[in-house]
């Protein structure tokens, strides 16, 4: 007997030629996801470009959906396939050369469907390294919620770097679109979308691996513009005054109203 589906987590993934090999590697990691019954996934690829070097790629799977476009970068490709994820409640962050762990969407799950007042979850990284090996990061928060306005807090305390990782994310895709999707920025797109959910809503941690964030030549984080030091400060710039100015305005998920 097939299993009735009532909802649904919606990964999203975006993609450019040099990252598309890694693609069967997440696919793999998805697909040994053990969901809650009545749960199931849909992933959402999407190039960041229109060549033909990254559909080659791309699984063979009716729950895999892939679509082009302009490059604009990661931020606008996500933000493009949000265009396509009406059927699900919940937002899947998954960079296309990571992979996930076992149980990495269900223990997302539990956090947001047991508490109506978390908007996103997140989970512990570790760094997935060339030979195989893993390493963790030894800043990680208590697991539990997070409230608002820590991530910021701790962030502009430690030259810019977040307690949790926000390619770990998993969002309310309401409050994803209430934000407007990832910045539109060069880089830091999706810290400045983390601090953005941490100023108007608490986050959950979950101290389990959720994440293994792969450290190769090619990602986008290890190329010389990304430490350029002008960009980087216009970007941590723009990214804590959007912060600041959603904290005066008293937007907050939930709506008190």
């Amino acid at each position: 007997m097939v299993r009735a589906v009532q909802r649904r987590i919606i990964i999203i993934t975006a993609v450019h030629p040099p990252s598309a090999p890694y693609l069967q590697d997440a696919y793999k990691s998805i697909c040994e996801q053990e969901l809650p019954e009545g749960w199931d996934w849909l992933w959402l690829i999407q190039e960041d470009g229109q060549g033909d070097e990254v559909a080659p790629y791309v699984p063979d799977d009716e729950r895999v959906s892939f679509r082009q476009g302009r490059r604009g970068g990661p931020g606008v490709a996500r933000t493009m396939a949000l265009s396509r994820a009406e059927s699900g409640d919940f937002i899947k962050v998954l960079d296309a050369d990571d992979v996930l762990p076992p149980g990495a969407l269900a223990r997302d799950l539990a956090a947001l469907t047991a508490d109506d007042s978390i908007g996103w979850a997140t989970s512990r990284v570790l760094d997935l390294l060339p030979d195989g090996s893993t390493k963790g990061f030894d800043g990680d928060p208590e697991p539990g919620p997070v409230e608002r306005g820590a991530v910021l807090e701790y962030w502009k305390a430690h030259d810019f770097r977040a307690p949790v990782h926000p390619a770990s994310l998993c969002i309310r895709r309401d409050l994803l679109l209430a934000l407007g999707g990832w910045m539109a920025l060069p880089a830091s797109e999706d810290t400045g979308l983390l601090l953005a959910l941490n100023t108007v809503s608490r986050g959950w941690f979950t101290s389990e691996v959720g994440l293994h964030y792969r450290k190769w030549p090619g990602q986008v984080t290890s190329q010389a513009a990304h430490t350029d030091s002008a960009e980087r400060d216009a970007r941590m710039a723009i990214v804590e005054a959007r912060s600041r100015s959603l904290a005066w305005f008293r937007w907050r998920y939930p709506s008190d109203g």
